[in-house]
């Protein structure tokens, strides 16, 4: 069977534990191959995602690697199954392949999803008429129904997330974020009024970071990290001018849950953060 050129997030993700899963065990690829019944090149593919995993097959290779982590297998067993293809998978020949990547890693979050971001207000929480603001400064311009497809994608991103109240928002915003004018003073106003009715959903928090707040970690990165089924599954997603960038690494997700702990003791609560949004608001109405 050939394999995928592109393959997702998801798919990658599930390759990356069998390779870590092989790596524990202390195994090469050849000595796994052989367990498998399988050539060398085969669980190479495995592990970049180019070729598709069983759940049989997991199992097979759980059992040759020791693992007794039945929570780990079960987690990965279900991502071996056949799914429906994600609704971004529509917008799989406009827009490019990082802007799908991030809507794949907010639906594959099973819990909390935490942001933070200090150059503009995260994706989920946008309004259309903010994101056609975000998108119309690019350089090189897009066209018109360009800026309207990303505007649409985000729409449908927000949608998402709200048709899944087990999945909780939780939302750092630096203050900076809520006085950047993209689309205008009026865009701005209503991204603002959007902001304090998400403020009182069940699963959304928004806290901000003030201007005059002490130091903190993370200040210059957009962050986003998402709790997975199991702690093993966990995932950061750091954002860059080249599109996103994903991590798995025991190590780096421990560095970023802590640096989330920091942000939030730095964060006004829930009431201040709308206290502060409704001033800012008000300062814009004049």
């Amino acid at each position: 069977m050939p394999g995928r050129q592109n393959p997702t997030f998801r798919q990658r993700r599930l390759g990356a534990e069998v390779r870590r899963m092989r790596e524990q065990a202390g195994l090469g690829g050849s000595q796994l191959a052989r367990a498998l019944g399988v050539s060398a090149a085969q669980v190479t593919q495995m592990e970049s995602g180019k070729t598709s995993v069983s759940a049989e097959r997991l199992r097979t290779i759980a059992e040759a690697c020791s693992c007794t982590n039945q929570s780990l297998i079960d987690a990965l067993g279900s991502m071996t199954q056949g799914r429906t293809k994600g609704w971004w998978e529509e917008y799989r020949s406009h827009l490019p392949d990082t802007f799908l990547e991030s809507a794949e890693h907010e639906d594959f979050a099973a819990g909390t999803i935490r942001v933070w971001t200090s150059a503009f207000l995260p994706g989920l929480l946008q309004t259309s008429d903010y994101v056609k603001g975000v998108f119309g400064r690019r350089i090189p311009s897009l066209a018109v129904d360009e800026v309207d497809l990303h505007a649409a994608f985000r729409t449908r991103r927000r949608s998402a997330l709200l048709r899944s109240p087990q999945k909780k928002l939780e939302a750092y915003l630096h203050e900076s974020c809520l006085l950047t004018r993209f689309g205008g003073t009026e865009v701005l106003l209503a991204q603002l009024g959007c902001l304090l009715e998400d403020s009182f959903r069940d699963n959304i928090s928004i806290r901000v970071i003030p201007f005059n707040a002490h130091t903190y970690p993370g200040a210059i990165e957009n962050i986003i990290y998402s709790f997975g089924v199991v702690p093993e599954l966990d995932t950061v997603e750091m954002d860059t001018s080249r599109g996103p960038v994903f991590s798995d690494a025991p190590n780096e997700l421990h560095t970023y849950r802590v640096i989330f702990g920091r942000i939030e003791k730095a964060a006004l609560t829930d009431e201040e953060s709308r206290d502060l949004i409704r001033s800012i608001a008000q300062d814009l109405k004049g």
